[in-house]
């Protein structure tokens, strides 16, 4: 009788334990200063609306010590950024790859299986180069071409960062397209505006593990 209740209290402190465990984030290996970050997106990473200088991957660049490399192409799509991705892997091979694409998908009405499809596919694409991926959610179309409204997120990018597992960094361009004050047009930041957003990048890399300091 007490080697069973010695085994039932065995069994529950175990089962606590992979509760708790599940219930924490899990933290990723830490990117050293001085690594190759690559930044895969479209206008919005390339920095549309202000200088090379003030794009928000030429900031992170600043406040993390990483080498940010802006691979933003203006009017770029999901599938333009994957078919673009083998040969940025190739030449640059990053450490960490952030991803921020989907809003001209959204804005030109392509169907969002592709849009998904095509994200899932750059996501597994980067792991399996042996780097990290962290998804940049987008804000949803009707949204992104409004002038003054609230915007929120695709609920799509969340759905994939827990499919994948791989980190998300929500409500960052959502917020700031949301303040007339920090857009250079409706879709697109000013330079406050993209240093805000590198801003909340780095609290979520840190929160991850990713950024140290």
């Amino acid at each position: 009788m007490i080697h069973q209740v010695r085994r039932r209290t065995v069994v529950l402190a175990l089962a606590a334990a992979a509760l708790a465990a599940c219930g924490r984030k899990a933290r990723l290996a830490a990117v050293p200063s001085g690594a190759v970050v690559l930044a895969l997106g479209d206008s919005i990473t390339f920095g549309t609306g202000t200088t090379p200088e003030a794009s928000y991957p030429s900031v992170l660049a600043g406040l993390s010590g990483w080498k940010v490399v802006n691979a933003g192409v203006p009017g770029d799509t999901s599938g333009g950024a994957l078919q673009r991705l083998p040969a940025l892997l190739a030449e640059h091979r990053p450490q960490l790859v952030l991803v921020s694409i989907g809003g001209n998908d959204f804005l030109r009405r392509m169907s969002e299986a592709d849009t998904r499809e095509n994200i899932r596919a750059i996501c597994r694409q980067i792991k399996a180069a042996g780097a990290q991926a962290v998804l940049v959610a987008v804000p949803q179309a009707s949204a992104l071409a409004a002038v003054a409204r609230s915007l929120s997120d695709h609920p799509m990018y969340a759905e994939l960062a827990k499919e994948l597992a791989v980190p998300l960094h929500a409500d960052g361009w959502a917020d700031v397209l949301s303040d007339p004050a920090l857009r250079s047009d409706p879709i697109h930041a000013n330079a406050e505006g993209y240093a805000k957003f590198a801003e909340g990048l780095a609290r979520t890399l840190k929160e991850s593990g990713l950024l140290s300091g």
